[in-house]
């Protein structure tokens, strides 16, 4: 199954799609906030998402610093106060989509293990970076166990069939990855979905495995724009590194 667009799929339209991605915006204004970072800031931000990607640990202090023109610790404290990244003890430990500390959705990236902050981010990993991604994660209702495995924009397999995403619209309390991110889940099915959501329609959307993939890349896809910082050494970085971003 190939994601290059929603047609047929369950539901959902493009416009639907492109509704839900201006909902979570809204609510979680990463790309907002990236676009008014300083530019070398922005281009960190970037860096550590890729640096993810590929080793599955953030870029060292030293590299932040050639990047950014600055003490790595100011930009840090300044990522983590927008909740660009998530920080423990003055270390990146996480930057949406990815996480260091363990969540239910692990991701094997060739011979990596990195966790994600939600079932949408998990989704969303493969197609923004083009990578060969397997999602071992469970149904937040039955514990029934969910595996998905993507290349790039293909979904190779995913188990169980029918499997839905669901995301519940909320504020962010305090950081997202401990608040809003857990109420981004896997469900084994329609019908569970829909008993998860409740009785209000609007308090939740739910996703079949297309939509959701089309959602996460549209989300997460604005990040990873051309560094804006000519000469402070990322882009041979990240070839190095063995990275395959967009």
């Amino acid at each position: 199954m190939t994601v290059a667009g929603l047609q047929g799929c369950h539901n959902a339209t493009m416009s639907d799609i492109q509704n839900a991605v201006d909902r979570l915006e809204s609510q979680l204004p990463l790309n907002r906030r990236q676009r008014d970072l300083p530019s070398s800031i922005a281009d960190v931000h970037r860096a550590i998402l890729r640096s993810f990607a590929a080793v599955g640990r953030p870029p060292g202090n030293d590299l932040i610093e050639r990047i950014a023109g600055m003490d790595a610790a100011t930009v840090i404290g300044r990522l983590a106060a927008d909740d660009l990244t998530v920080v423990a003890d003055g270390r990146i430990v996480g930057a949406y989509p990815f996480s260091l500390s363990p969540t239910e959705h692990l991701l094997s990236i060739r011979e990596l293990r990195i966790h994600a902050m939600c079932a949408l981010d998990a989704v969303a990993v493969a197609p923004l970076f083009g990578l060969d991604v397997v999602t071992n994660s469970r149904c937040v209702v039955t514990g029934a166990p969910i595996r998905i495995h993507q290349v790039a924009d293909t979904v190779e397999a995913s188990e169980p069939e029918g499997l839905r995403v669901g995301v519940r619209w909320q504020q962010p309390d305090g950081d997202a990855a401990h608040s809003m991110c857990r109420e981004m889940v896997f469900l084994r099915d329609e019908a569970i979905a829909e008993d998860w959501r409740g009785p209000q329609p609007d308090a939740a959307g739910i996703f079949d495995l297309s939509q959701a993939i089309e959602f996460g890349l549209r989300f997460f896809a604005p990040l990873l724009e051309t560094e804006r910082t000519e000469g402070r050494g990322i882009s041979p970085w990240i070839e190095s590194a063995g990275c395959g971003g967009r």
